[in-house]
């Protein structure tokens, strides 16, 4: 006999309770916000500040008493018009392609020996990477020039007893070509750490399997990179590109220290040309245009690269 439960006349089951709405919490927000404030301040006040002076006559007067008088784009004009600028900006060019040629290719070079390595010569190898990039700029750059010294450098004793008799008692800081190449040699150096541990930490990402299916089919080290390594990361390499490009464009320790951007103009870009306006001739508003002007080539150059990685990505 099937027995059925009566409910009580009138009864209703009594509803869920409505789920209690989350108060949204400000604390999280608050708490950062110091330093957002601060990051905010020390990236953005300079950045505005360097465009007011650009868009005034500001000298050394004007730096003193206070009182400088708004030109509008005359700065500008006035830089645009210089042919030295622009021979700056072509040496400026070649520097960062040079640079960053050769920092990508020697980087990824020394990311795939990483993958092969076992794991004591690993380790080895990415301790004297750190090491190096660990090394302040300052002192690197003057362990160079102690390196190539004309007397007591170890470049030309290394040199002369491999049978180079021309290099004794050479003197590199004074040949606008050498003295361009050391910089070179000096800025890639500095830069590989980064960019070779970078690429390191993502290839071994990829799946062995994709390198498995590669061999049987036949495919060789430079085919698989090719076809696997390159397209899988191609977003990591078109960051680190970026990155070394505002690097080397940037570069001015280095410069200033060994050749303060001589012999001549040879090693002159655009962060040692802004600096010596606004310093050696007292125009600050000439020297904040300049940097303006490198600034917004660089955007320029990255949003170009940008838009062509993106345009790689859409065909793919």
């Amino acid at each position: 006999m099937a027995t059925t439960l009566a409910r009580p006349v009138g009864h209703r089951p009594s509803p869920s309770p409505a789920p209690r709405r989350r108060r949204r919490s400000f604390w999280p927000y608050l708490l950062i916000s110091p330093t957002l404030l601060a990051t905010g301040y020390l990236l953005l006040y300079p950045l505005a500040r360097n465009v007011v002076i650009s868009l005034q006559e500001f000298r050394l007067p004007q730096l003193v008493r206070g009182d400088a008088r708004f030109v509008g784009l005359a700065n500008y004009g006035r830089v645009l018009s210089d042919p030295e600028f622009w021979a700056v900006v072509r040496r400026t060019l070649l520097f960062t392609a040079i640079n960053v040629v050769l920092i990508m290719v020697l980087s990824t070079l020394v990311a795939l020996l990483l993958v092969r390595l076992g794991r004591v010569l690993r380790l080895l190898v990415m301790s004297g990477l750190v090491l190096v990039w660990a090394t302040p700029v300052i002192a690197a750059t003057t362990v160079f020039q102690w390196l190539f010294q004309s007397r007591l450098g170890v470049v030309n004793w290394a040199l002369v007893q491999l049978g180079f008799e021309g290099f004794r008692d050479y003197t590199w800081f004074a040949d606008g070509p050498a003295t361009f190449a050391i910089l070179v040699v000096l800025i890639v150096w500095q830069s590989i750490p980064f960019a070779a541990l970078s690429l390191y930490a993502a290839m071994v990402t990829v799946p062995a399997e994709l390198y498995e299916a590669a061999r049987i089919d036949g495919a060789g080290a430079w085919r698989s990179f090719t076809t696997i390594t390159l397209p899988v990361l191609r977003a990591m390499f078109g960051l680190i590109t970026c990155l070394e490009v505002i690097w080397v464009v940037k570069a001015f320790v280095q410069i200033w220290v060994i050749s303060q951007g001589g012999p001549g103009q040879a090693t002159t870009t655009l962060p040692v040309y802004a600096f010596q306006v606004a310093q050696s001739l007292q125009r600050y508003d000439l020297g904040a245009a300049v940097s303006m002007l490198m600034v917004l080539l660089l955007v320029l150059a990255l949003l170009t690269y940008f838009r062509q990685l993106y345009r790689q990505e859409g065909e793919s």
